[in-house]
């Protein structure tokens, strides 16, 4: 059997579609790394990753990759293990959301923390958007959900993004990973069950939109 042999007796003639979409994944950590492995096994290949950040050994419970890469910038390490992703290794903040053309781009992933940075995307790109809530805290995979912005629940972060972007006037609809479990602790610890669910999550979502051609 070929690489791809799996993947496309599931969507058959929809994996043209995988070939061709072009993706913009934002943020590499817990969450992102797993949906980058997973857009990438499933026959991917035009993905662009934006991240600033290098590997540290508190990464090494969630995040691929991590434990062979310590210190390393993690969009070149990772360009070792996926060598035909586009990389770009800058700060995503409020300010590079405003001033990057998004427009190249067929799907916008949101796997970042900066909450400022969040509200910019949704404004920005909100057609082709997939967004990742808080994944930390919790320890129960069975509770992440894919769901509308407005609809989503169970989370804190969450519940911030909505309140700052109904103060913005925004009312459109866009999809979020999110779980509906209350936070476990205070502090921001982490359990791969769960943020690797949000990533792949995350990829299931963008192969169905490009499937359905959104």
């Amino acid at each position: 059997m070929e690489k791809y042999d799996r993947i496309k007796m599931l969507i058959q003639n929809d994996f043209d579609k995988l070939e061709e979409v072009n993706i913009l994944l934002l943020g590499v950590g817990g969450v992102g790394s797993f949906c980058l492995d997973c857009l990438y096994r499933s026959g991917v290949k035009n993905i662009t990753i934006v991240d600033f950040d290098t590997y540290d050994v508190s990464n090494q419970n969630r995040q691929m990759w991590s434990e062979v890469h310590k210190g390393e910038r993690k969009v070149e390490a990772l360009k070792e293990h996926y060598p035909e992703i586009a990389i770009i290794n800058k700060r995503i903040d409020e300010a590079w959301v405003k001033e990057f053309d998004f427009s190249v781009y067929d799907l916008v992933l949101d796997a970042i923390d900066d909450r400022n940075a969040k509200l910019a995307l949704a404004q920005k790109c909100y057609k082709k958007l997939i967004s990742s809530f808080g994944s930390a805290k919790r320890l129960d995979p069975t509770k992440v959900q894919v769901g509308d912005i407005w609809k989503s629940y169970g989370d804190k972060f969450g519940s911030k993004i909505r309140y700052e972007l109904r103060k913005r006037g925004f009312n459109k609809k866009y999809k979020v990973v999110f779980s509906s479990e209350e936070a476990v602790v205070k502090e921001k610890g982490s359990f791969m069950g769960v943020t690797a669910t949000f990533g792949l999550s995350m990829c299931a979502e963008a192969i169905k939109k490009i499937r359905e051609g959104k």
